[in-house]
């Protein structure tokens, strides 16, 4: 479901986020600060939830009944990727951004956003 060159996530606000049907599992990496949830069927990873970044749930988009409208906002890990593979996102970090950053990653992505009919995350 998501195997590409490719680790595509959305960072969805936590209130608006709902596990509808269904009970996932917690798998891949197991700590005390990140739990990613897979199906307990097939083992694709579904979402992740981070301890202290508690505002938003790290969804998978392809995930969804309906993707076509993310498009990438900010890219990380670019010091692992493929040379070949472009994102086209609005920001590039070789690991991920640091936490000072969000705030102003938020703010622009808010109003790079406004105005286009299709919504996207970072």
């Amino acid at each position: 479901m998501s195997a590409s060159a490719f680790s595509c996530s959305a960072a969805i606000p936590t209130a608006g986020f709902e596990v509808t049907a269904g009970e996932p599992v917690i798998g891949g990496v197991h700590g005390d600060d990140i739990h990613h949830y897979h199906c307990p069927h097939c083992k694709s990873w579904i979402f992740t939830r981070m301890v202290g970044m508690d505002w938003f749930v790290n969804l998978r988009p392809t995930m969804l009944e309906d993707a076509s409208w993310y498009a990438p906002f900010v890219e990380t890990y670019t010091s692992t990727k493929f040379p070949w593979a472009q994102t086209g996102a609005a920001h590039s970090y070789p690991e991920f951004p640091p936490l000072a950053a969000f705030e102003g990653l938020i703010k622009e992505f808010a109003s790079w956003n406004s105005g286009d009919e299709k919504n996207t995350e970072i």
